[in-house]
């Protein structure tokens, strides 16, 4: 008997197979902190499936089970946002996005500076905005309670401040800007339930899609007080300068660095 025929072929594919899911979906997530909570979750899955196959612990198969049990339920009610939009794409069959190279996706260096430039004008004017930045969450009409006027139309600094004009019929909606263009304004964004009594619509907005949508920033301004914020993760930081926004925009280029925080939810005047 040679040694390939002692190999189980289904623990070999299994474990081919798990490996690859693993490398897959580690390999989807750049956020550092969600980085860790599912290596620790990966790690202990692993652990309850050696005890119950090669340990003959009963009892300590049981203890593990419920630690995972436990474990998924609370990354389920973390995650509640990435999960459904991930039984989204699977549902209609667009699985494409889950392997598509996110880099295009990426603000350049120019569109930065725009809409660094444009949120600071806008701020010194208090004029009221909401700026959507869709870093690769494949944002659909679908996404929103109305998706607003399509535009196609190049990112710039006068086409913005002419947008939130506060005598033309798109300035109370957001503005949507993909693959470093402004795809769509007057968008009408679904509101979070957090911060109600703290926050303005356009802040409820941004919380609201940050919050189903972890690749999506939203720049806001107060129209009230000219305040800066920026919406991410579901948080909002507010107020921040405009080379705080700059800074904010240019980290969205790349990873942030292990053990680095970014979104800090604060209670600030309502916008």
């Amino acid at each position: 008997m040679t040694w390939l025929q002692t190999i189980d072929l289904r623990l070999l594919l299994d474990l081919l197979f798990a490996s690859a899911l693993g490398v897959l979906v580690l390999g989807r997530v750049t956020e550092s902190r969600t980085l860790w909570l599912l290596r620790g979750y990966l790690f202990l899955v692993a652990f309850a499936w050696v005890v119950q196959r090669y340990a003959n612990l009963p009892l300590t198969s049981k203890l593990v089970d419920a630690l995972v049990l436990a474990c998924s339920l609370a990354l389920a009610i973390l995650w509640q946002g990435e999960l459904r939009r991930l039984m989204e794409l699977l549902g209609t069959g667009k699985l494409g996005v889950l392997f598509a190279d996110r880099s295009h996706d990426q603000l350049a260096s120019g569109s930065v500076s725009v809409l660094t430039e444009a949120a600071g004008r806008l701020s010194q004017a208090r004029r009221g905005a909401l700026i959507v930045v869709d870093g690769g969450s494949d944002l659909r009409p679908e996404d929103f309670l109305n998706p607003g006027i399509n535009l196609d139309a190049h990112l710039s600094v006068d086409l913005l401040l002419n947008l939130f004009a506060v005598d033309t019929p798109l300035h109370d909606g957001a503005v949507l800007v993909q693959h470093n263009r402004i795809v769509a304004a007057g968008v009408i964004l679904p509101l979070s339930r957090q911060g109600l009594h703290r926050h303005g619509t356009r802040h409820l907005a941004a919380l609201g899609l940050t919050e189903r949508h972890d690749r999506c920033l939203c720049i806001v301004v107060s129209e009230e007080t000219g305040t800066l914020s920026l919406a991410r993760h579901g948080r909002l930081e507010r107020p921040i300068t405009s080379s705080r926004l700059h800074d904010l925009l240019t980290d969205s280029l790349a990873p942030a660095p292990a053990g680095r925080t970014v979104a800090v939810d604060t209670p600030e005047s309502r916008g």
